[in-house]
């Protein structure tokens, strides 16, 4: 076997994703305690101690108990190398989300056992559907009270829209929680609350063994005993192939905040979870295990360290072996460049590495040369694809209070855009800069940290807007029509290309029927 073939199968990138609060980041945490990359797990919302999570990193997370950055983290565990990205929740940080879910071969979704499934899961288990991606559920909080788990059961599988197979159950919830049955392992583990220790086991020969009666009491074991044999009648058994298409999500319970269940879903995602798998480029099909090196730009985050100004550029490694001072061609340019300090991570803590493998993101200082979406190759031409921007749904004028900081907010703006949180556009009538996002706390988070980390105070201005749209027409009469009719509403993006800020629907529809010539576009592939 090669060296690369050998590397890849030790591989594992996956992200975790679900509804705000659902327990992602605790998890994250304690997936990085068994990984031994951690050794105190921190809270992400605790007064007793001032110890928050690993992921959390930037200030204003740690102020609010949210996530609202992709952090990427990585470990050994056992003979593997397991790269974990934590997503944002909010809504309002959804594209950060959509991107990250490019770079990863699988995703494991957090359900809260008392809320059962929320919104932004529902959206970003379509982002899943859409690429295939083998999908492992964790149902979480099973110390506190919620739904009996049959009832969470079908609302996966219709609320998800995939097969779902439970591998492991739970004994009880809420206060009566006695522990999990392991039926990937055939093991019985039982439930002491500790938000440090892990769990004693009691190995079983079978389900109709005494020592589960000894350990849970007569009447869960035979409560645990009609429930299993319920699961064998009504759900299919597991078949690996299914879950690796994404048509088949092995479910898990657990508590993660006491550290219950977690240890299940490692050790069987390692055994079952995809290595890095063959991405799509426009050329052709890239396989992970061919010899020559390519990646692309999935994610850019400016001021990790705050006593340097600097960026970084998150690569994921698609195929090849990544080395540290080789020279590599950045397709957009046509440079060639090279990287005397790639990085890999824990959150924020970075190590300098000499080489990397597919499925592993690599940090790339960042002078401003990259954007997202950039493919980087040993020299083939190849472009991957799939990392588009959205058109925005918010609107504001953005005006600095401080004309003596202007430079400040010029750069500030300019990196916070490279990294993709919101989209800025320039009035064409008025000359007045814009900037769209997704969600209304992109806004707060742009104005804290273009003050707390650029020294440049802002203030928003409302506007009313419907929709930004990209335009474009073969016949250039037409957009030059188009564009002196709707002077007032036409805006560039950082590009230089023509934006038309709608109004309202009614407006846009219009425009859609009295300009036939015109082609409106609602993300920024086209």
């Amino acid at each position: 076997m090669s060296q690369i073939s050998e590397q890849l199968d030790r591989r594992r990138t996956f992200a975790i994703i679900s509804h705000p609060d659902a327990g992602k980041t605790t998890l994250t945490e304690k997936l990085l305690l068994f990984g031994g990359a951690i050794h105190v797990a921190g809270a992400v919302k605790s007064n007793k101690i001032k110890k928050t999570a690993t992921s959390d990193w930037m200030e204003i997370e740690k102020q609010r108990g949210i996530s609202v950055a992709t952090s990427v983290m990585g470990f050994e565990y056992g003979n593997y190398k397991v790269n974990i990205l934590d997503t944002p929740g909010h809504q309002d940080f959804a594209e950060d989300t959509y991107r990250t879910l490019t770079a990863v071969d699988s995703v494991i979704i957090v359900v809260d056992v008392a809320k059962g499934v929320e919104q932004q899961t529902r959206r970003l288990m379509e982002v899943c559907r859409m690429r295939n991606t083998p999908v492992i559920i964790f149902v979480n909080k099973l110390d506190r009270e919620g739904r009996d788990p049959f009832d969470i059961l079908d609302e996966l599988e219709s609320e998800l829209k995939i097969s779902v197979r439970p591998l492991s159950w739970p004994i009880n919830i809420g206060a009566k929680f006695k522990g999990v049955y392991n039926i990937f392992e055939r093991s019985l583990d039982l439930f002491t609350p500790s938000k440090t220790q892990v769990t004693e086991r009691v190995e079983i020969e079978n389900v109709n063994d005494r020592r589960i009666d000894e350990a849970v009491g007569e009447k869960d074991a035979e409560k645990l005993r009609a429930d299993l044999e319920l699961i064998d009648g009504v759900y299919p058994e597991f078949d690996t192939n299914q879950y690796l298409k994404g048509k088949l999500a092995p479910v898990f319970f657990g508590s993660a905040l006491n550290t219950f269940g977690v240890k299940e879903l490692l050790d069987c995602f390692v055994k079952i979870a995809p290595s890095p798998r063959p991405v799509e480029a426009v050329e052709r099909r890239v396989n992970p295990d061919e010899e020559a090196f390519s990646g692309f730009v999935f994610k850019i985050h400016a001021n990790m360290d705050p006593n340097h100004r600097s960026c970084i550029a998150f690569v994921k490694v698609c195929s090849g072996k990544f080395e540290r001072n080789a020279n590599y061609k950045h397709m957009r340019s046509g440079k060639m460049m090279r990287f005397a300090a790639p990085t890999a991570f824990m959150a924020q803590k970075k190590n300098i590495v000499d080489e990397a493998f597919p499925g592993d993101i690599v940090g790339l200082p960042d002078t401003g040369n990259f954007k997202i979406g950039d493919t980087l190759t040993d020299g083939e031409i190849l472009h991957y694809k799939g990392l588009p921007s959205f058109s925005p749904e918010m609107f504001k004028y953005i005006e600095n209070t401080d004309p003596l900081k202007s430079k400040q907010l010029d750069k500030g703006l300019q990196q916070l855009m490279d990294e993709g949180v919101a989209q800025l556009f320039v009035n064409q009538f008025n000359g007045r800069k814009i900037v769209g996002t997704v969600g209304q706390l992109q806004f707060e988070v742009i104005q804290y940290r273009l003050l707390h980390e650029y020294g440049a105070s802002v203030r928003w201005e409302p506007m009313s807007m419907y929709k930004a749209c990209w335009v474009d027409s073969d016949d250039s009469q037409a957009l030059e029509a188009f564009k002196k009719r709707k002077y007032q509403f036409m805006a560039v993006d950082r590009e230089g290309r023509d934006v038309f800020m709608a109004d309202s629907n009614y407006v846009l529809q219009m425009a859609q029927s009295d300009f036939p010539k015109i082609r409106f576009h609602f993300s920024s592939e086209f």
